[in-house]
């Protein structure tokens, strides 16, 4: 890959970061009325209107702002609308009486669901962490640090390892089935990953580091496929296989069949997932210190895994999902394992010096720069179809905000300058 290819990789990812997404979001999400952020907007970048505020859409705003910052951006505006949102997540959205956050609001901060939600709490941890790292705001760790005790006491399955993940308010696990109370997944426990490690960098303490490090290890021992090292979603308490089902409050609603049950329900994966795992657990290695070669193994599985059956090298980008053996099931583009893919094979390429993973990043940048992005709005589209025509349009909702858009470009640019770096 030559210099002047990766420099124009860059200057379309900057010019897309600073001149659409970000301004996107700078000049409509912060709510000055009611405090926190306004996360529903059309296809135009209309306010939509729904009455929400979730915990999921603000701790990701939170981590947008703080991060972006943190990397440079914003002139000091992004710290304060971090801090906005941080306001808001800590005078509306945290209870009082049992601790941890509700997991839905409405636009005024009356509660809508006052569960407990780990996918949620592994957010609160992760941006809040990231918002003290980009500002120095002392109030971030502290309830990071505080939404990490509370899941060692109430969350951690003690017999079989691991985090329960659907709680009631006073965080008594809920039933079993749709409430999701005898289920353990990949993504809550790849996002406590994350999470776990921005808050080590932050605290630097022990006990968040032994965290960390177990959650590597019971990611890759019980949560990856034994022969293929690709990810499953769903599991019983004692890791055996479940069959994956729509959780009643959560995340999924939107891709399963009306009986809840997803095709293929044991024996489907996600290109997405697998590639954001790798370039996470690379991430975290970074934070500990400690060296790739040790899981070598496990990052070369997940990174072939998605090049050989997730990228579409006919017309560009990553496939939702498919069989842990290769087959894929699901050929339409959705706009976050595109973000996962751009950044996990810059990582690879620049680890692993193999030209695959740079022509799969091309792949990715092109259908997403060519496709995915609504370049006349700002923001991403959410589906598309495999050719690259638009399935759903809305610009944002709940589950689908800017984490993974302003993300990827982000890191995108920190590595892309590493390889240039790399090749001077």
């Amino acid at each position: 890959m030559n210099q002047e290819q990766i420099k124009n990789y860059r200057q379309e990812a900057h010019q897309h970061l600073t001149q659409e997404l970000l301004p996107f979001w700078e000049t409509r999400c912060v709510d000055k009325e009611n405090g926190g952020f306004i996360t529903h907007f059309d296809k135009h970048g209309n306010d939509s209107g729904e009455d929400e505020k979730s915990l999921i859409a603000q701790t990701r705003t939170v981590f947008t702002f703080s991060s972006a910052h943190r990397a440079g951006y914003g002139d000091g505006r992004f710290a304060e609308i971090a801090r906005h949102g941080v306001d808001f997540l800590l005078n509306k959205m945290w209870d009082q009486e049992h601790g941890g956050f509700f997991w839905l609001m409405d636009r005024k901060g009356n509660g809508k669901i006052d569960e407990k939600i780990v996918y949620g709490h592994s957010f609160a941890i992760y941006s809040l962490s990231e918002y003290t790292l980009a500002t120095g705001d002392p109030r971030g760790l502290e309830y990071a640090e505080k939404v990490f005790d509370l899941l060692q006491i109430f969350a951690v399955d003690t017999y079989y390892g691991g985090y329960f993940e659907m709680f009631h308010r006073n965080w008594t696990l809920k039933g079993p089935g749709p409430a999701g109370g005898d289920r353990k997944t990949l993504d809550a426990h790849m996002h406590l990953l994350e999470a776990f490690t921005t808050l080590y960098e932050a605290s630097g303490k022990e006990i968040h580091r032994r965290k960390l490090l177990e959650m590597i290890e019971l990611l890759i021992n019980r949560i990856m496929h034994p022969e293929y090292g690709t990810g499953i979603p769903q599991f019983w308490a004692d890791w055996t296989v479940a069959p994956q089902i729509k959780f009643d409050i959560v995340w999924g609603w939107d891709r399963f069949s009306e009986d809840g049950l997803k095709s293929a329900a044991e024996d489907n994966t996600s290109y997405g997932h697998n590639v954001e795992f790798a370039w996470l657990l690379m991430h975290a290695l970074d934070t500990l210190g400690i060296p790739y070669d040790d899981y070598r193994e496990q990052l070369l599985k997940s990174y072939n895994h998605a090049v050989e059956h997730g990228i579409d090298w006919e017309f560009g980008g990553v496939y939702v999902e498919g069989s842990h053996a290769g087959e894929v099931y699901d050929r339409e583009k959705e706009f976050w394992q595109q973000a996962e893919v751009l950044i996990g094979m810059l990582d690879a390429y620049h680890e692993f010096k193999n030209e695959k993973y740079m022509q799969a990043y091309h792949a990715t940048h092109r259908f997403v720069f060519d496709h995915m992005i609504a370049h006349e709005v700002g923001e991403w589209k959410p589906l598309l179809t495999r050719q690259g025509e638009s399935i759903w349009t809305h610009m944002s909702h709940s589950w689908k905000v800017n984490y993974h858009s302003v993300r990827a470009m982000v890191q995108s640019i920190v590595r892309l300058d590493k390889l240039l770096a790399s090749q001077k």
